[in-house]
Protein backbone atom coordinates (compact mmCIF):
# COMPACT_ATOMS: atom_id res chain seq x y z
CA UNK A 1 0.00 0.00 0.00
CA UNK A 2 3.06 2.34 0.06
CA UNK A 3 3.49 2.52 -3.71
CA UNK A 4 0.05 3.00 -5.26
CA UNK A 5 -0.11 4.04 -8.91
CA UNK A 6 -3.28 5.09 -10.73
CA UNK A 7 -3.44 4.61 -14.50
CA UNK A 8 -6.06 6.14 -16.78
CA UNK A 9 -6.23 3.93 -19.86
CA UNK A 10 -7.19 5.24 -23.28
CA UNK A 11 -6.77 3.83 -26.78
CA UNK A 12 -3.35 5.36 -27.43
CA UNK A 13 -1.98 6.53 -24.08
CA UNK A 14 -1.60 5.66 -20.39
CA UNK A 15 -1.76 8.59 -17.96
CA UNK A 16 -0.04 7.57 -14.73
CA UNK A 17 -0.06 9.14 -11.24
CA UNK A 18 2.14 7.94 -8.36
CA UNK A 19 0.54 8.57 -4.98
CA UNK A 20 3.77 8.72 -2.95
CA UNK A 21 5.21 11.84 -4.61
CA UNK A 22 2.33 13.02 -6.81
CA UNK A 23 4.40 12.56 -9.97
CA UNK A 24 2.53 12.31 -13.29
CA UNK A 25 3.72 10.59 -16.45
CA UNK A 26 2.24 9.63 -19.81
CA UNK A 27 3.19 6.54 -21.81
CA UNK A 28 2.12 4.99 -25.07
CA UNK A 29 -0.45 2.21 -24.68
CA UNK A 30 1.66 -0.35 -26.55
CA UNK A 31 4.69 -2.60 -26.13
CA UNK A 32 7.21 0.25 -26.05
CA UNK A 33 5.11 2.28 -23.64
CA UNK A 34 4.53 -0.72 -21.39
CA UNK A 35 8.28 -1.33 -21.17
CA UNK A 36 8.89 2.31 -20.27
CA UNK A 37 6.08 2.13 -17.70
CA UNK A 38 7.68 -0.95 -16.11
CA UNK A 39 10.99 0.89 -15.67
CA UNK A 40 9.23 3.86 -14.10
CA UNK A 41 7.05 1.97 -11.62
CA UNK A 42 9.98 -0.25 -10.62
CA UNK A 43 11.80 2.73 -9.14
CA UNK A 44 9.91 1.97 -5.91
CA UNK A 45 9.27 -1.53 -4.50
CA UNK A 46 6.02 -3.52 -4.56
CA UNK A 47 3.84 -1.29 -6.75
CA UNK A 48 0.06 -1.64 -6.74
CA UNK A 49 -1.60 -0.53 -9.97
CA UNK A 50 -5.18 0.79 -10.04
CA UNK A 51 -6.97 1.15 -13.38
CA UNK A 52 -10.50 1.12 -14.79
CA UNK A 53 -12.00 -1.65 -16.88
CA UNK A 54 -12.15 -0.11 -20.37
CA UNK A 55 -12.78 -3.14 -22.57
CA UNK A 56 -10.23 -3.75 -25.31
CA UNK A 57 -8.06 -0.80 -24.26
CA UNK A 58 -7.14 -2.14 -20.80
CA UNK A 59 -6.61 -5.77 -21.83
CA UNK A 60 -3.09 -5.26 -23.20
CA UNK A 61 -2.07 -3.50 -19.99
CA UNK A 62 -3.69 -6.17 -17.81
CA UNK A 63 -1.97 -8.96 -19.71
CA UNK A 64 1.38 -7.16 -19.48
CA UNK A 65 1.08 -6.64 -15.72
CA UNK A 66 0.08 -10.27 -15.21
CA UNK A 67 3.09 -11.48 -17.21
CA UNK A 68 5.38 -9.34 -15.03
CA UNK A 69 3.57 -10.48 -11.83
CA UNK A 70 2.79 -6.87 -10.85
CA UNK A 71 -0.15 -6.53 -8.48
CA UNK A 72 -3.12 -4.62 -9.87
CA UNK A 73 -6.76 -3.83 -9.14
CA UNK A 74 -9.30 -3.35 -11.93
CA UNK A 75 -12.16 -1.09 -10.79
CA UNK A 76 -15.60 -0.28 -12.15
CA UNK A 77 -15.53 3.07 -14.04
CA UNK A 78 -18.82 4.11 -12.45
CA UNK A 79 -17.44 3.54 -8.95
CA UNK A 80 -14.26 5.45 -9.81
CA UNK A 81 -16.27 8.39 -11.10
CA UNK A 82 -18.45 8.49 -8.01
CA UNK A 83 -15.35 8.43 -5.80
CA UNK A 84 -13.97 11.44 -7.69
CA UNK A 85 -17.26 13.30 -7.28
CA UNK A 86 -17.30 12.48 -3.56
CA UNK A 87 -13.84 14.06 -3.36
CA UNK A 88 -15.20 17.21 -4.97
CA UNK A 89 -13.48 16.60 -8.32
CA UNK A 90 -16.12 17.42 -10.93
CA UNK A 91 -13.65 17.89 -13.77
CA UNK A 92 -12.90 14.79 -15.83
CA UNK A 93 -9.57 14.67 -17.63
CA UNK A 94 -7.02 11.91 -18.09
CA UNK A 95 -4.70 13.57 -15.58
CA UNK A 96 -7.45 14.00 -12.97
CA UNK A 97 -8.72 10.45 -13.49
CA UNK A 98 -5.36 8.74 -12.90
CA UNK A 99 -4.83 10.83 -9.75
CA UNK A 100 -8.30 9.91 -8.44
CA UNK A 101 -7.67 6.22 -9.14
CA UNK A 102 -4.47 6.31 -7.08
CA UNK A 103 -6.26 8.09 -4.23
CA UNK A 104 -9.15 5.65 -4.46
CA UNK A 105 -6.74 2.73 -4.04
CA UNK A 106 -5.27 4.30 -0.90
CA UNK A 107 -8.50 5.54 0.67
CA UNK A 108 -10.43 2.29 0.14
CA UNK A 109 -7.39 0.08 0.77
CA UNK A 110 -8.03 -1.89 -2.40
CA UNK A 111 -6.33 -5.26 -2.50
CA UNK A 112 -5.15 -7.05 -5.65
CA UNK A 113 -6.81 -10.20 -6.95
CA UNK A 114 -4.81 -13.34 -7.79
CA UNK A 115 -3.16 -13.15 -11.21
CA UNK A 116 -5.28 -14.87 -13.86
CA UNK A 117 -4.16 -17.89 -15.83
CA UNK A 118 -2.48 -16.96 -19.10
CA UNK A 119 -5.10 -18.68 -21.25
CA UNK A 120 -7.87 -16.73 -19.53
CA UNK A 121 -7.09 -13.74 -21.76
CA UNK A 122 -7.55 -15.87 -24.88
CA UNK A 123 -10.81 -17.22 -23.47
CA UNK A 124 -12.08 -13.70 -22.80
CA UNK A 125 -11.38 -12.68 -26.39
CA UNK A 126 -13.07 -15.79 -27.74
CA UNK A 127 -16.06 -15.28 -25.47
CA UNK A 128 -16.38 -11.65 -26.56
CA UNK A 129 -16.37 -12.76 -30.21
CA UNK A 130 -18.98 -15.42 -29.44
CA UNK A 131 -21.31 -12.89 -27.86
CA UNK A 132 -20.97 -10.64 -30.91
CA UNK A 133 -21.93 -13.59 -33.13
CA UNK A 134 -24.96 -14.33 -30.94
CA UNK A 135 -26.14 -10.74 -31.51
CA UNK A 136 -25.59 -11.15 -35.26
CA UNK A 137 -27.58 -14.38 -35.23
CA UNK A 138 -30.47 -12.78 -33.37
CA UNK A 139 -30.57 -9.88 -35.82
CA UNK A 140 -30.39 -12.20 -38.82
CA UNK A 141 -33.21 -14.38 -37.49
CA UNK A 142 -35.39 -11.32 -36.91
CA UNK A 143 -34.80 -10.10 -40.46
CA UNK A 144 -35.37 -13.58 -41.86
CA UNK A 145 -38.77 -13.79 -40.15
CA UNK A 146 -40.01 -10.72 -42.05
CA UNK A 147 -38.10 -11.06 -45.34
CA UNK A 148 -40.27 -11.47 -48.43
CA UNK A 149 -37.85 -11.47 -51.37
CA UNK A 150 -36.32 -14.84 -52.24
CA UNK A 151 -32.82 -13.38 -52.71
CA UNK A 152 -32.89 -11.74 -49.28
CA UNK A 153 -34.09 -15.00 -47.74
CA UNK A 154 -31.25 -16.93 -49.40
CA UNK A 155 -28.64 -14.44 -48.21
CA UNK A 156 -29.97 -14.49 -44.65
CA UNK A 157 -30.07 -18.30 -44.62
CA UNK A 158 -26.46 -18.39 -45.82
CA UNK A 159 -25.48 -15.80 -43.23
CA UNK A 160 -27.11 -17.85 -40.45
CA UNK A 161 -25.25 -20.98 -41.54
CA UNK A 162 -21.95 -19.09 -41.44
CA UNK A 163 -22.72 -17.66 -38.01
CA UNK A 164 -23.63 -21.09 -36.62
CA UNK A 165 -20.40 -22.49 -38.02
CA UNK A 166 -18.34 -19.67 -36.50
CA UNK A 167 -20.00 -20.17 -33.11
CA UNK A 168 -19.25 -23.90 -33.23
CA UNK A 169 -15.58 -23.17 -34.05
CA UNK A 170 -15.29 -20.71 -31.17
CA UNK A 171 -16.91 -23.18 -28.76
CA UNK A 172 -14.38 -25.79 -29.83
CA UNK A 173 -11.47 -23.38 -29.45
CA UNK A 174 -12.65 -22.34 -25.98
CA UNK A 175 -12.98 -25.94 -24.84
CA UNK A 176 -9.55 -26.81 -26.24
CA UNK A 177 -7.95 -23.78 -24.57
CA UNK A 178 -9.52 -24.60 -21.20
CA UNK A 179 -8.21 -28.18 -21.34
CA UNK A 180 -4.63 -26.92 -21.69
CA UNK A 181 -4.80 -25.71 -18.07
CA UNK A 182 -5.26 -28.58 -15.61
CA UNK A 183 -6.80 -26.42 -12.89
CA UNK A 184 -9.31 -24.83 -15.25
CA UNK A 185 -10.14 -28.21 -16.74
CA UNK A 186 -10.93 -29.57 -13.27
CA UNK A 187 -13.04 -26.52 -12.43
CA UNK A 188 -14.90 -26.95 -15.71
CA UNK A 189 -15.72 -30.58 -14.88
CA UNK A 190 -17.08 -29.56 -11.47
CA UNK A 191 -19.38 -26.87 -12.89
CA UNK A 192 -20.56 -29.11 -15.73
CA UNK A 193 -21.72 -31.67 -13.17
CA UNK A 194 -24.48 -29.28 -12.00
CA UNK A 195 -27.80 -30.03 -13.79
CA UNK A 196 -28.58 -27.27 -16.25
CA UNK A 197 -24.98 -26.10 -16.68
CA UNK A 198 -23.30 -27.32 -19.84
CA UNK A 199 -19.66 -26.94 -20.79
CA UNK A 200 -20.25 -23.63 -22.63
CA UNK A 201 -22.09 -22.06 -19.70
CA UNK A 202 -19.48 -23.40 -17.29
CA UNK A 203 -16.76 -21.72 -19.35
CA UNK A 204 -18.70 -18.45 -19.35
CA UNK A 205 -18.93 -18.56 -15.56
CA UNK A 206 -15.20 -19.24 -15.17
CA UNK A 207 -14.27 -16.46 -17.60
CA UNK A 208 -16.73 -13.86 -16.30
CA UNK A 209 -16.08 -14.69 -12.64
CA UNK A 210 -12.59 -16.18 -12.28
CA UNK A 211 -12.78 -15.47 -8.53
CA UNK A 212 -15.56 -18.04 -8.05
CA UNK A 213 -14.60 -20.69 -5.52
CA UNK A 214 -12.73 -18.21 -3.32
CA UNK A 215 -15.69 -16.01 -2.32
CA UNK A 216 -18.42 -16.17 0.29
CA UNK A 217 -22.10 -16.41 -0.64
CA UNK A 218 -22.78 -12.67 -0.41
CA UNK A 219 -19.76 -11.78 -2.54
CA UNK A 220 -20.79 -14.22 -5.27
CA UNK A 221 -24.31 -12.81 -5.42
CA UNK A 222 -23.05 -9.23 -5.35
CA UNK A 223 -20.48 -9.71 -8.13
CA UNK A 224 -23.15 -11.26 -10.36
CA UNK A 225 -25.60 -8.45 -9.57
CA UNK A 226 -28.04 -10.95 -8.06
CA UNK A 227 -28.02 -9.62 -4.49
CA UNK A 228 -31.23 -7.69 -3.63
CA UNK A 229 -30.39 -4.10 -2.66
CA UNK A 230 -32.59 -2.59 0.06
CA UNK A 231 -34.12 0.82 -0.63
CA UNK A 232 -35.36 2.56 2.52
CA UNK A 233 -35.17 5.88 4.33
CA UNK A 234 -37.05 6.61 7.55
CA UNK A 235 -40.59 5.29 7.12
CA UNK A 236 -40.21 4.98 3.37
CA UNK A 237 -39.59 1.45 2.16
CA UNK A 238 -39.10 0.46 -1.46
CA UNK A 239 -38.87 -3.01 -2.94
CA UNK A 240 -35.41 -4.54 -2.88
CA UNK A 241 -33.99 -4.76 -6.39
CA UNK A 242 -30.97 -6.32 -8.01
CA UNK A 243 -28.55 -3.96 -9.72
CA UNK A 244 -24.95 -3.58 -10.80
CA UNK A 245 -22.70 -6.61 -10.99
CA UNK A 246 -21.73 -8.41 -14.19
CA UNK A 247 -24.65 -8.52 -16.63
CA UNK A 248 -23.01 -10.98 -19.02
CA UNK A 249 -22.83 -13.52 -16.21
CA UNK A 250 -26.53 -13.08 -15.42
CA UNK A 251 -27.42 -13.57 -19.08
CA UNK A 252 -25.27 -16.72 -19.20
CA UNK A 253 -27.05 -18.47 -16.33
CA UNK A 254 -30.64 -17.42 -17.09
CA UNK A 255 -31.46 -20.34 -19.40
CA UNK A 256 -29.55 -22.88 -17.24
CA UNK A 257 -31.66 -21.71 -14.31
CA UNK A 258 -34.84 -22.53 -16.25
CA UNK A 259 -33.46 -25.98 -17.03
CA UNK A 260 -32.45 -26.49 -13.40
CA UNK A 261 -35.98 -25.62 -12.24
CA UNK A 262 -37.20 -28.63 -14.23
CA UNK A 263 -34.44 -31.14 -13.50
CA UNK A 264 -32.87 -30.19 -10.15
CA UNK A 265 -35.12 -31.20 -7.25
CA UNK A 266 -33.65 -28.69 -4.77
CA UNK A 267 -33.87 -25.72 -7.13
CA UNK A 268 -37.31 -26.77 -8.32
CA UNK A 269 -38.52 -26.87 -4.71
CA UNK A 270 -37.00 -23.42 -4.09
CA UNK A 271 -38.75 -21.98 -7.13
CA UNK A 272 -42.14 -23.50 -6.28
CA UNK A 273 -41.84 -22.35 -2.66
CA UNK A 274 -41.29 -18.74 -3.72
CA UNK A 275 -44.11 -18.78 -6.29
CA UNK A 276 -46.47 -20.32 -3.73
CA UNK A 277 -45.53 -17.52 -1.33
CA UNK A 278 -46.77 -14.97 -3.87
CA UNK A 279 -43.45 -13.96 -5.42
CA UNK A 280 -43.39 -13.04 -9.10
CA UNK A 281 -41.95 -15.72 -11.35
CA UNK A 282 -39.06 -13.51 -12.45
CA UNK A 283 -38.19 -12.94 -8.77
CA UNK A 284 -38.25 -16.70 -8.16
CA UNK A 285 -36.04 -17.32 -11.23
CA UNK A 286 -33.58 -14.68 -9.98
CA UNK A 287 -33.42 -16.48 -6.63
CA UNK A 288 -32.68 -19.77 -8.45
CA UNK A 289 -29.92 -18.08 -10.46
CA UNK A 290 -28.40 -16.77 -7.24
CA UNK A 291 -28.60 -20.19 -5.59
CA UNK A 292 -26.97 -21.82 -8.63
CA UNK A 293 -23.96 -19.50 -8.39
CA UNK A 294 -23.72 -20.02 -4.63
CA UNK A 295 -23.80 -23.79 -5.24
CA UNK A 296 -21.13 -23.50 -7.94
CA UNK A 297 -18.94 -21.45 -5.60
CA UNK A 298 -19.28 -24.04 -2.82
CA UNK A 299 -18.46 -26.97 -5.10
CA UNK A 300 -15.38 -25.25 -6.50
CA UNK A 301 -14.26 -24.26 -3.02
CA UNK A 302 -14.61 -27.85 -1.77
CA UNK A 303 -13.19 -29.40 -4.98
CA UNK A 304 -16.13 -31.76 -5.45
CA UNK A 305 -18.73 -32.47 -8.08
CA UNK A 306 -22.46 -32.07 -7.68
CA UNK A 307 -24.32 -35.11 -6.36
CA UNK A 308 -28.06 -35.50 -5.95
CA UNK A 309 -29.20 -35.69 -2.34
CA UNK A 310 -30.49 -39.10 -1.34
CA UNK A 311 -33.78 -38.95 0.56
Amino acid sequence: MDNIIGIDVSKDTLDVHRLTDGQHKQFNNGKVGHTQLLKWISLQPDPLIIFEATGAYHRRLEQFLSAKTIAFVKVNPKQARRFAQACGKLAKTDRVDCEMLAKMGGALQLTPKPISAENLYDLRELLSARRALIKDRTAAKARSATAMHSLVKQQLARRLRHIEGDIAKIDGAMLQSSQLDQQMSERLDILSSIPGIGSTTALMILVDMPEIGTLDNKQVASLAGLAPMSQSSGKWQEKARIQGGRPNLRHAIFMPALVAIRHNADLKAKYEQLVAAGKEKKVAITAVMRKMLVLANALLRDHRKWAEKVA
